[in-house]
């Protein structure tokens, strides 16, 4: 494999992206029958970011595994080629972006916020949310963060509900607060994997540190996905 210096033309193998079982994951809302999410994607920005597909299927179903999954002859860059990991569920609870709270909700966030912002270096709104609404890495569900991009609706291109994120490919594991304050609790005894970086631990690099988020229509979540990098 290598990276391309050039617009590539030819057929490209999709990278897989992410395995989910909803027995590790209850909170992915799969379709009736189905227990399996599998993430891949294009190694080449479409316009800006990789193209996903998404396959839900029943577990038990998926009986012809293949040892060594096809590569593509190149990719775009390296951040687009994820390193192998091991995922380990962790529930949390997130709150909305401040932009999408009523100005009555923010003043008051403000109040009862500034002692703990200054001790962080951070003006309110900021350190809602560093440190309390939206957690950063790699997650299932929960809000998008809207750092580069006002937030927007996202309504579904079939039947016009409301889309809701499914999952987030961020490029780092690790906030901004400097406390890190999402950092995921270890299991006692545990130590990282070789070369494991905790900040970076898939290699995955969105734009120049992005997000990017998957939403799904939650009425039909087989209808046709949208993608958002922020």
């Amino acid at each position: 494999m290598r990276l391309a210096v050039q617009a590539y033309d030819g057929p490209i193998a999709m990278l897989p992206v992410a395995q989910l079982y909803v027995r590790d994951v209850p909170d992915l809302n799969p379709p009736e029958g189905k227990d399996l999410l599998q993430v891949l994607w294009c190694p080449f920005d479409h316009p800006i970011m990789p193209r996903t597909l998404l396959f839900w299927r029943s577990a038990a179903a998926v009986t012809d595994i293949l040892d060594t999954p096809p590569e593509p002859p190149a990719v775009q860059f390296d951040g687009y080629l994820p390193e192998p990991c091991v995922i380990e569920p962790e529930q949390i609870t997130e709150y909305p972006d401040h932009l999408q709270l009523s100005e009555e909700l923010r003043e008051q966030l403000k109040q009862w916020s500034l002692p703990q912002a200054a001790e962080e270096d951070m003006d309110s709104d900021t350190y809602y949310d560093c440190v309390l609404s939206n957690a950063p890495g790699w997650k299932v569900g929960g809000w998008p963060a809207w750092n580069s991009t006002d937030p927007s609706s996202q309504p579904c291109s079939e039947c016009g509900t409301g889309m809701e994120v499914l999952m987030t490919v961020a490029t780092f594991e690790e906030g901004d607060d400097a406390g890190k304050s999402w950092s995921p609790h270890p299991h006692p005894g545990a130590e990282p994997y070789p070369g494991h970086r905790g900040y970076n631990a898939t290699g995955v690099q969105i734009g120049s540190g992005y997000r990017q988020h998957l939403f799904v229509c939650p009425a039909e979540p087989e209808h046709p996905h949208i993608e958002l990098m922020t």
